[in-house]
């Protein structure tokens, strides 16, 4: 049994709303894979739910004739794995949420749930910052967009207000047009786990020139909120594509990343992990752009 008080169910993004400016203590649930955990653990013993679940304004992905890419908040992990377009344009994204838990919770767990359980170690949240995603807040009125890197506060803190959903992420065309991503994943075990590590790359080369013209990279478990290393994207654009590069990379990120000591893992063993799976995961997108990985 799990200690809800009360439950409420809306069917578009204006009844949600209303629902929580009347019950401003409530928490929203959708799929319920955090929250219900959550809730048997009596961190929100009591509580009162909203649940979105059956919002269908806010489920499906969509490519718009801007070619920006709209993902609905309600769209389950499973679903963006398989979905045409994110298969086509941004296939990072995909392969990142497959790697959320096991297929029971990807076939419930969304995408908006994963970034606003505000945790450093969500799967979706390194490459949504890599791909420089907005997210669509609702609030019944006008409503707000915001930069997924501003709207992570700390660890489980993010900038939600009372009576705001999310509702959609918005993918710009000019932040993937262009590019290739890679994500991977260190974890203890390899299913089912959450990520020891994490790190998202994305990466725009000129071929023919052989350079590495542009690059983003972004970790998970690494600070905390999800980190981007501003400093190493700067140092490396422009560079040949080669082994100096890599080295370069690998060496970098040990410098600018932030990682603690913890139970799952020492800080010392989250930086030699660090440089070495955002070196794999730059190699990985040249490959896939065309580029010639010299080593």
């Amino acid at each position: 049994m799990y200690d809800i008080e009360h439950y409420y169910n809306a069917a578009t993004i204006a009844e949600a709303v209303e629902l929580l400016k009347e019950h401003p203590d409530a928490g929203i649930i959708s799929g319920g894979s955090d929250v219900l955990i959550k809730i048997r653990e009596g961190k929100m013993a009591g509580t009162s739910l909203v649940c979105i679940r059956d919002i269908k304004e806010i489920k499906g992905i969509q490519r718009m004739d801007s070619g920006d890419i709209y993902i609905g908040a309600g769209t389950t992990f499973s679903h963006i794995t398989a979905d045409p377009v994110i298969r086509k344009w941004i296939p990072v994204l995909g392969e990142a949420v497959d790697q959320v838990g096991g297929p029971q919770v990807r076939n419930i767990g969304t995408i908006g749930g994963n970034v606003c359980n505000g945790a450093v170690s969500a799967d979706s949240a390194p490459t949504l910052f890599s791909l420089n995603a907005m997210l669509r807040l609702s609030d019944g009125k006008g409503g707000r967009t915001v930069p997924v890197q501003s709207f992570y506060l700390g660890p489980g803190r993010v900038d939600l207000q009372p009576g705001e959903i999310l509702t959609h992420i918005v993918i710009p065309e000019r932040e993937y047009m262009g590019y290739h991503g890679h994500y991977v994943k260190y974890s203890m075990r390899n299913a089912m786990d959450i990520a020891t590590l994490s790190c998202s790359v994305v990466s725009k080369v000129d071929t023919e020139k052989g350079v590495l013209e542009d690059v983003r990279i972004t970790f998970g478990v690494a600070a905390p909120v999800p980190y981007r290393c501003v400093k190493t994207e700067e140092a490396v654009k422009g560079m040949e594509i080669g082994e100096p590069l890599y080295d370069q990379v690998e060496k970098l990120v040990r410098t600018e990343i932030n990682p603690r000591d913890s139970w799952r893992a020492s800080r010392a063993f989250r930086l030699q992990i660090g440089g070495e799976i955002a070196r794999r995961a730059l190699i990985r997108t040249i490959e896939l752009a065309g580029g010639r990985c010299k080593a």
